[in-house]
């Protein structure tokens, strides 16, 4: 298993409760500021969760070893020789 998923699955479920919960730390943020006003609060806090929610599959996958990891670190920096 790899670290990797772990820290994944983690950031994930932080990130989940950080919308749940509607941390104002976060979602008053200049890098949110953008999101909110197209989507309003309540629209930005769905789309992070459901990002959360995509990345933490994709964690629970890598530990899972149904996608190993050096298939991602494949797709990121390509094949090499």
């Amino acid at each position: 298993m790899h670290m990797v998923g772990f820290i994944l699955v983690a950031g994930g479920l932080l990130a989940i409760w950080a919308a749940a919960e509607d941390w104002d730390f976060v979602f008053d943020s200049h890098k949110f500021r953008p999101l909110v006003a197209v989507f309003g609060r309540s629209g930005a806090r769905v789309i992070y969760a459901l990002g959360a929610a995509v990345i933490m599959t994709i964690g629970l996958l890598i530990v899972l070893q149904v996608i190993p990891l050096e298939f991602l670190l494949h797709l990121r920096y390509g094949h090499r020789r």
